[in-house]
């Protein structure tokens, strides 16, 4: 745990008292302060009334007597409209934030030089935090990851001049961090999202810019018009930025020549790192992530060759694209995170040969947006109550069983894909929908296709499969 020292002897007040919103009660709390909290849920004030935390409904708090207010990430701070303690914090002219915040204050005040690598972005946060501890941490260095992955920022352990800090932080949590200021901070790219709480693309945008703007180091990823402009500002205004591309060669920067991640200088270009062989890092949006963690792990101090066996041994994140088995030619690959087409895009353009495992929940838009994808296509296994629905949209351009349950899919589409003799298959669980008409998350669905999968005779579990 972190301590909050930075507000000893002070009377905060906080609302939100999820797993995270009990870590930065008691984090103040260790740290010298008077904390009353609260939440909506009257289960979760229980909860923490029973961990020693103050509780009391803030509507009949005294305001004036706060220092701050810390908000929960995921209650509305702007839209689509404040929440009432937003309103009451500030009507008494107290400071709202948030549990990123309040580590920033912590780093700043204890060990101002520990460093940190910050990274949002709309797509590729998790997988490019996770790949940047795992860079970190397989070269011996002290890392602690946290924040919107894993666990709360404010229960990793206290900054220290040599400790490494990677930290996923979302735009909620970008909303309530004034003075967040990594040492080099990652934003991977910005495509609408979130609209409902921040109102607009350009409201939006402005948020993610912040993480940035605040950094050291600016490494900014140029394939998206938001990005591309962000990055433009912050060198106008004199800062430090590192441009990343996936598809571009660029001038000066970094970019992905196929498998090749390549550094420019002034027009002179160099490989720094490559990602053939590496099945956890496979497809164009995976450059992007790579590009990202090795352009930030040579900004804190890393050489190139930490950087290439971190990359080599990192496993992945369960459900993205995680390759859990294989029997000869057969990849089984669980991609269940994917719950809309956007998302099931990376994983159906990084195989050539796919029987895919889709359905579910559906959500609007349905997969036609995937159409382009769908000559990989070596056949359809449906679940779900997508199922008539996407079957209608495959029609004859992509064969396809309505199968039901996942189960019956796996057996099938592995059986299939075991008499396919063009080269590697992959059975691939990219759903394309949400879960809920079958399973209670996609974590659990994707542990089902693991299962599934591992219990077909002959199959290995791949390095790194949980």
């Amino acid at each position: 745990m972190i301590p909050a020292a930075s507000f000893a002897g002070k009377r905060v007040s906080l609302f939100g008292l999820g797993g995270s919103g009990i870590a930065t009660a008691r984090a103040l709390i260790e740290g010298g302060a008077d904390v009353l909290a609260w939440d909506d849920n009257p289960d979760s004030v229980a909860k923490a009334a029973a961990t020693g935390i103050a509780t009391a409904d803030l509507r009949g708090a005294d305001w004036a007597k706060f220092s701050a207010f810390v908000l929960s990430p995921g209650v509305p701070l702007t839209h689509p409209k404040p929440h009432w303690t937003v309103e009451l914090a500030r009507g008494a002219g107290v400071e709202v934030i948030g549990d990123i915040e309040l580590f920033c204050r912590e780093r700043t005040l204890g060990a101002p030089t520990a460093p940190f690598v910050g990274i949002t972005g709309t797509n590729g946060k998790s997988t490019t935090t996770a790949l940047t501890a795992h860079i970190l941490q397989a070269s011996g260095r002290d890392t602690q990851m946290g924040g919107n992955i894993g666990r709360a920022v404010m229960t990793l352990d206290p900054p220290k001049p040599d400790r490494h800090y990677v930290v996923e932080c979302s735009s909620y949590q970008i909303d309530l961090a004034p003075s967040i200021n990594p040492t080099a901070g990652i934003l991977l790219n910005l495509t609408p999202d979130h609209l409902d709480r921040h109102g607009t693309m350009q409201h939006y945008a402005s948020i993610k810019e912040r993480l940035v703007a605040g950094s050291e180091t600016a490494i900014i990823g140029i394939d998206d018009s938001w990005c591309a402009q962000i990055a433009e500002r912050l060198e106008r205004a004199g800062r430090q930025v590192i441009r990343i591309s996936k598809r571009l060669p660029l001038t000066d920067g970094y970019f992905a020549d196929g498998t090749n991640l390549m550094e420019a200088v002034h027009g002179r270009y160099s490989r720094v790192a490559f990602l053939d062989g590496i099945g956890s890092l496979r497809g164009q949006h995976n450059a992007q992530n790579a590009l990202a963690a090795v352009a930030a792990c040579l900004r804190v101090g890393l050489d190139l060759g930490e950087i290439q066996s971190g990359l080599e041994s990192f496993p992945g994140l369960a459900h993205r694209m995680e390759q859990v088995g294989r029997k000869d030619h057969v990849l089984f690959v669980n991609d269940s995170k994917a719950t809309n087409a956007d998302a099931a895009a990376p994983a159906l353009s990084s195989f050539n040969r796919i029987y895919w495992i889709a359905g579910g929940l559906p959500k609007e838009g349905g997969i036609e947006p995937l159409r382009g994808f769908f000559p990989r296509i070596a056949k359809a296994y449906l679940i779900g109550e997508a199922a008539p629905a996407f079957s209608a949209t495959l029609g004859e351009a992509v064969p396809y069983e309505i199968s039901g349950t996942l189960a019956a899919a796996v057996e099938h589409a592995a059986q299939d894909a075991a008499k396919d003799d063009s080269g590697e298959a992959v059975v691939l669980l990219s759903p394309a929908c949400a879960s809920f008409d079958q399973f209670k998350n996609f974590e659990v669905r994707g542990e089902a296709f693991r299962q599934a999968a591992s219990a077909i005779d002959g199959v290995k579990p791949i390095g790194g499969a949980r």
